[in-house]
């Protein structure tokens, strides 16, 4: 029997999910793709992992493209929450800046993010470029598009001067990490406390000068 049968078979109509399960199988999808990127993890392998059956994995996700979509959206949405763009008039538009910069910097550098990029990368180079576009659609796009938003809606309350809002979100978020990311890609960050030092600093002076180009005289 095919496993889609066996799905509908086992399922019923309406039968809740087990979220306990979905959750366990989304932890042992993350490691597991960070540790073998994408075409070295197995459903089996992630089955296991989670302590639950091949089928159970498939009942949930369907196949594995959509458990790694699921896996970058939920991981970003935990990560990045859609409130960290809050746009308020009353608040100092640097403040704003500052709380996205931070949370942006630390997230972008740090060893987990950095693992699945290097994980995203091998799998293009095995000739598997479309995981890489779904990690740039759930993960980039999403980013990209409420950090718009919010540079418009300073723009609209008279905080900011920006002709071309797409380019000064890509602006913002390049100055904020400058080669910071880089660094822990290639393995050059030999002391955690004097790197954490830097990515704030990084991410504080990118504001500046973010602002010196952009905030209303």
């Amino acid at each position: 029997m095919a496993i889609s049968a066996q799905i509908s078979s086992q399922q019923g109509p309406g039968r809740p999910k087990d979220m306990e399960k979905r959750a366990a199988i989304l932890a042992a999808a993350k490691a597991l793709f960070i540790r073998n990127a994408f075409a070295g993890t197995s459903m089996d392998a992630i089955a296991a992992d989670a302590g639950v059956s091949k089928l159970t994995v498939y009942s949930h996700f369907g196949d594995k493209d959509n458990l790694f979509r699921e896996v970058i959206r939920s991981r970003i949405q935990d990560l990045l929450p859609e409130e960290t763009y809050a746009f308020d008039a009353h608040v100092d538009i640097r403040e704003t800046l500052l709380r996205v910069a931070l949370t942006h910097a630390h997230l972008d550098c740090n060893a987990e993010t950095v693992g699945t990029f290097r994980a995203i990368l091998s799998d293009c180079r095995q000739g598997n470029p479309r995981y890489g576009r779904l990690i740039w659609e759930e993960g980039e796009t999403r980013t990209h598009a409420l950090m718009e938003r919010l540079l418009q809606q300073a723009v609209d309350a008279g905080q900011l001067e920006i002709e071309d809002v797409p380019r000064a979100c890509v602006q913002f978020l390049t100055l904020i990490k400058g080669n910071l990311m880089m660094r822990q890609m290639f393995g050059c960050t030999d002391c955690p406390d004097s790197y954490a030092q830097e990515i704030e600093a990084t991410a504080r002076a990118g504001v500046t000068m973010f602002l010196r180009a952009y905030q209303t005289r």
